[in-house]
């Protein structure tokens, strides 16, 4: 008997250390992350950037694709993540707050926040409100008068629902009293702004860094920020709260990586200590410049702090809207 009670100890310690050499070793194949929105739109144009030195030997040493699930803002991507996905951390995804929170708190969703572990952040955009180039609007307050004498006639595109654009809306109606008509589309911010831009809609609410490159293209108008500060891509654009209107940061859209639940901690552990570093490459952080796009790394507690503070928050505002 203590013969079998010994070799079962022994056979146990061996798998455990054949185990902890697998992850030590990880990643040794390509690693893919899932972006809930379509290809072109912000989410997809970083994740594309930010993960852009994930082969090189001093970061993790084996690529990063990208494979686009877009679809009801966000939660055809996210649902899939939550249940088919591998918990290896062969698949990550791509996170957006307040999306996939303010999401699972209204309902309808497959996922909250206990679906995920977070890994690193690397950006936070703010929504900006657009219009056409050959737009009647000029400034916001044209924009809210114009609403105001025809509730419902200021159609506003956005990409998806209870996502930042919509809550900016949201909360823009609320300070204003103005009553608009928030179309979301099919295909994430991309297809948003193409709407703005061909004018099937008067306005729109996207991210910052959609609409900078739209306006360095000579298509659009940006007409304000819902942030608490004017943004360094943008110092000519005013933000809504100093245009008058109550209207804070809740929408702005923390971008970042996340590993399914039930990953095992050896997997979160490297990667939460070597995707902070991929972000802050010098390669990274010039292309991200180049394209308008606003950065903000944070470690991964970092991250499970602001989820959970984004959350109390998200439930407070979301029931006063």
């Amino acid at each position: 008997m203590n013969r079998l009670i010994k070799s079962m100890i022994l056979g146990v310690g061996a798998l455990a250390l054949s185990a902890a050499a697998s992850f030590a070793e990880y990643p040794e194949r390509p690693i893919g992350v899932a972006v809930s929105y379509g290809a072109g739109g912000a989410t997809d144009f970083q994740a594309r950037i930010v993960t852009m030195v994930a082969g090189n030997e001093d970061m993790l040493g084996q690529p990063i694709y990208i494979v686009n699930k877009p679809g009801a803002g966000g939660r055809v991507g996210w649902n899939w993540f939550a249940t088919e996905a591998e918990a290896d951390g062969y698949t990550m995804s791509a996170y957006n707050i307040p999306h996939f929170i303010a999401q699972s708190i209204k309902g309808g969703v497959r996922y909250s926040a206990d679906s995920f572990e977070p890994i690193a952040n690397w950006g936070a955009d703010p929504a900006v409100v657009v219009v056409g180039k050959d737009s009647q609007f000029n400034t916001i307050q044209e924009m809210v008068d114009y609403a105001k004498a025809n509730p419902g006639k200021v159609t506003l595109s956005g990409a998806g629902l209870f996502v930042g654009h919509h809550i900016a809306a949201l909360q823009l109606e609320k300070a204003t009293g103005a009553k608009f008509a928030y179309i979301p589309t099919k295909g994430g911010g991309a297809a948003a702004m193409k709407a703005v831009i061909a004018g099937d809609v008067l306005g729109g609410i996207n991210n910052l860094s959609d609409a900078f490159r739209a306006r360095e293209a000579g298509n659009v108008k940006i007409l304000a920020v819902a942030d608490l500060q004017r943004n360094d891509f943008l110092p000519d654009v005013p933000t809504l709260q100093e245009a008058g209107y109550d209207v804070d940061n809740s929408s702005v859209n923390f971008r970042g990586l996340m590993v399914k639940k039930g990953t095992p901690q050896a997997v979160i552990d490297k990667l939460a200590e070597q995707v902070p570093k991929m972000f802050a490459h010098a390669r990274v952080a010039k292309r991200m410049k180049a394209g308008g796009s606003p950065m903000h790394i944070m470690t991964r507690d970092e991250v499970k702090a602001m989820w959970a503070k984004r959350e109390v928050t998200l439930k407070e505002l979301l029931a006063g809207l």
